[in-house]
């Protein structure tokens, strides 16, 4: 094994490990990119763009860049929106990616993960916190992470039952119920409700001609979220803030959880509509927020930037469609049908319908790409993934050859 193979596994090892602790992953993409340069990446450029997840991602950042064209340029350097460009860590990690070097970035990927599952699983039995203080997680990225496990581990589940190994995949359920209860222990809602969708999508598609399992699946997941919710008290208190927050809205108090979102749906909707087609530019979402609630609506919305700091509109799409209008949700709508499109012409139907309803259902309360560590670690559980699936198949079509 040469130097520079030496390099490219510890590149890969060290990007999954690097996707948890806070700064980490910038670190991760930039030993990433450099063991990717150093392999001669460059020259396998016109092959990548054959993958349809990688022309989605340079198409929804190519846009970004293009946005700054009629933005302001004071603002162009504010705001959380650069994150979005953490999506084109894919594109090295796709590339180096092959047979040998799979099972290290597998390797490391499953245990960072396991590690951090733990690690806030601890926080949240020995003392009652939610997220992970140490890795400064917040119990919403927190979240997101389980509602991924949960999600790969009841396929893989499947795809050990489809193997013959039922003891496997008994035990893959059972993490995913483990990791669920965990969720329904954080205290977010939104997140919540994109795992229980992309679930139930994931049965609805799998079982769709098996009426009796179908309707056996939907019933033990409705069970379980029931029991595991009555016996969560922060689930419960959620719940009940939900329906505090929302009269306190209708009363003209905006200084909640709910209340400031939906101060926030309602800023943004304006904005749009004052320029749907191209937006405001490329930062300029934060910086029209907190110059218009001066006098939007005769300034009811004025004192929420005391409330919490103006950093992003809690949705995905009116967070693109401010900066860029109707222009950026379609390059965001193709960026989720060409992530779909990547696991569907490997075969791999279940996870990519599932990934992609969690990523647009958690976008509608919060900006999940902004997210940076969850976004990056979807991306490397897909190019794992394909990456599998694509070497398994080869393997399988040489034996029938051999044979």
């Amino acid at each position: 094994m040469n130097w520079r193979e030496l390099l490219v596994r510890f590149a890969l090892v060290f990007f999954c490990l690097a996707l948890w602790p806070k700064g980490g992953i910038y670190l991760g993409v930039g030993m990433l990119t450099f063991a990717w340069l150093v392999d001669g990446g460059m020259s396998r450029c016109s092959g990548l763009l054959k993958e349809p997840l990688i022309a989605g991602i340079l198409v929804f950042c190519a846009i970004w860049l293009l946005g700054l064209l009629w933005g302001d340029f004071a603002a162009i350097t504010q705001g959380k929106w650069r994150k979005y460009f953490l999506l084109l860590a894919f594109i090295p990690l796709f590339s180096l990616l092959n047979r040998e070097r799979l099972p290290w970035a597998a390797g490391a990927l499953l245990s960072g993960y396991l590690g951090m599952v733990v690690l806030g699983g601890y926080q949240w039995v020995a003392q009652g916190m939610q997220g992970i203080p140490l890795l400064d997680m917040s119990y919403l990225s927190y979240s997101a992470t389980l509602g991924t496990g949960v999600i790969l581990a009841v396929f893989l589940g499947w795809e050990a039952l489809s193997a013959g190994k039922k003891i496997q995949s008994v035990l893959l359920w059972f993490a995913a119920l483990l990791l669920l209860f965990l969720q329904l222990n954080q205290s977010a809602r939104g997140l919540l409700i994109a795992t229980l969708a992309a679930l139930l999508l994931m049965i609805v598609l799998r079982y769709r001609r098996e009426w009796k399992r179908l309707a056996g699946g939907l019933t033990f997941i409705m069970l379980a979220v029931g029991l595991f919710a009555a016996n969560s008290d922060v689930f419960q208190e959620r719940l009940q803030q939900v329906h505090v927050d929302l009269q306190s809205f209708q009363q003209g108090v905006y200084a909640t959880s709910a209340g400031y979102r939906l101060a926030m749906w309602d800023v943004g909707l304006h904005g749009i509509a004052e320029k749907p087609l191209l937006g405001h530019g490329s930062g300029m979402a934060e910086k029209y927020f907190e110059d218009t609630i001066a006098t939007y609506k005769q300034g009811i919305y004025r004192d929420l930037p005391e409330f919490q700091n103006t950093a992003h509109y809690h949705n995905e799409l009116i967070e693109i469609g401010m900066n860029l209008g109707i222009l950026g949700v379609l390059a965001f709508g193709f960026l989720l049908w060409s992530w779909f499109q990547s696991f569907k012409r490997h075969n791999l139907l279940l996870p990519g319908s599932a990934i992609v309803c969690f990523v647009f259902m958690a976008g509608w309360t919060d900006t999940f790409l902004l997210y940076s560590r969850i976004p990056s670690f979807l991306l490397a559980v897909t190019a794992i993934t394909i990456g599998w699936q694509k070497y398994q198949n080869t393997s399988d079509t040489v034996d029938l050859k051999q044979g």
